[in-house]
C-alpha cells in the first residue's frame, strides 16, 4: 500500500461491526470492502461466523470483523453466535455499532447498549437506512442517541444506497494507529473459497424459500477441488427434521435445483471458472440445539 509520504507511518487495526439482527451489518461490510463477503438476506440472524474483510486506504488498512447479530439466545447455535459477537469486541481497536434508524427507539437497542457498556475502545454509532425515514426525524434521532452514550462519532448512513459511507470510513480510519500491513493490497478477506461457497448456497436457499425455511439450516462444503478452469464443489445441507428436508428439496427437487443453479452462477462469476456443484440434503436431528453437534456443521470448535 502506497504511503502519502515516506515519513508518515503506516496505519492499521481492527474494527468490529456489531448490532441487532438484520440492521445491515453484512451489507455495510460488503460495501466497505467493495466485494461480497457476507450473506445478505431479508431474514435476521443470517451471519453466523466472524467474517474478516479488509478495507484498504491510502497509507493504511483496516481489518473488519462482521459479527452475528446480538439477540437473546434461545438455542445452542444462538448462544454460540452471541459469544462470537461479544468476543469480537475484545480484539478490536474500535467498534461500529449499527442501528436501524427506522426502529431506533426499540427496547432491543437499549439492551444492545447495555451489552457493550463495558467496551473501552471507541464506539462509532452508524444510523443505517436513513433513506427510509423522513428527513425531519434525523436530527432529533441523532440528539437522542447522543444523550444515551458518549460516542466517538454519530454518522447517518445508508449501507445499501452508499449514503454517508465516505464519512463513516473517515471516522473509522481515525481510530487506527501505526501498525503492520496485515494483508496484501489485493486481498479483501481471509476466508477460504470453500467458506464463501457455503455462504452463497445458504443465501440462495434463504432467498428461495422465504418464510418457510428454518434457521436451523447449515451448509457444509465437503470437498472443494480446483482443476484448471473447472471448480468442483460437493456440499451437504443439514436440517433438523424430515419436514424441513422436504421444504429444502421441494416438489420433484425443484427448490434444490433452483438454489443450485443460482449458487453455481454466482460462484462461477466469483471464481472465473466453470463450477460443477453437487448438493445433498441430510437430517441431523436437533443439531442447532446441541452444542456437541455445532462443530460438525461448521460452527464452534471441534473437541
Amino acid at each position: 500500500m502506497t504511503r502519502p509520504d515516506e515519513t508518515t507511518p503506516y496505519r492499521s487495526g481492527f474494527i468490529a461491526l456489531i448490532g441487532r439482527p438484520n440492521v445491515g451489518k453484512s451489507t455495510l461490510l460488503n460495501a466497505l470492502v467493495g466485494q461480497k463477503l457476507s450473506i445478505v438476506t431479508a431474514k435476521p440472524q443470517t451471519t453466523r461466523n466472524r467474517i474478516v474483510g479488509v478495507r484498504h486506504f491510502e497509507g493504511g488498512q483496516m481489518v473488519l470483523l462482521d459479527t452475528p447479530g446480538i439477540h437473546e439466545a434461545q438455542s445452542a447455535l444462538n448462544e454460540w453466535m452471541v459469544r462470537q459477537a461479544l468476543a469480537t469486541l475484545e480484539e478490536a481497536d474500535g467498534v461500529v455499532l449499527l442501528i436501524d434508524a427506522q426502529r431506533a427507539t426499540e427496547a432491543s437497542d437499549a439492551a444492545t447498549l447495555e451489552m457493550i457498556a463495558e467496551v473501552k475502545t471507541p464506539v462509532i454509532l452508524a444510523l443505517n437506512k436513513i433513506d427510509l425515514i423522513d428527513k425531519p426525524r434525523l436530527l432529533p434521532l441523532i440528539d437522542a442517541w447522543r444523550a444515551r452514550r458518549d460516542f466517538h462519532a454519530i454518522v447517518p448512513i445508508s449501507a445499501l444506497r452508499g449514503i454517508g459511507l465516505q464519512d463513516l470510513g473517515t471516522e473509522m480510519e481515525g481510530l487506527l494507529g501505526p501498525g503492520p500491513e496485515y494483508f496484501p493490497a489485493d486481498m479483501v478477506t481471509d476466508q477460504p473459497m470453500r467458506f464463501v461457497a457455503a455462504e452463497v448456497i445458504r443465501e440462495k436457499l434463504t432467498e428461495r424459500v422465504h418464510a418457510e425455511i428454518p434457521y436451523s439450516v447449515a451448509v457444509v462444503v465437503d470437498q472443494y477441488l480446483e482443476e484448471g478452469r473447472i471448480t468442483r464443489i460437493h456440499t451437504t445441507i443439514y436440517v433438523e427434521r424430515d419436514s424441513q428436508k422436504r421444504i429444502v428439496v421441494g416438489k420433484g427437487g425443484e427448490v434444490l435445483r433452483d438454489v443450485g443453479t443460482a449458487a453455481r452462477r454466482e460462484l462461477e462469476w466469483m471464481t472465473g471458472t466453470k463450477v460443477h456443484l453437487t448438493t445433498w440434503v441430510k437430517v441431523l436431528k436437533n443439531w442447532a440445539h446441541r452444542a456437541d453437534l455445532l462443530a460438525r456443521v461448521g460452527y464452534g470448535e471441534r473437541s
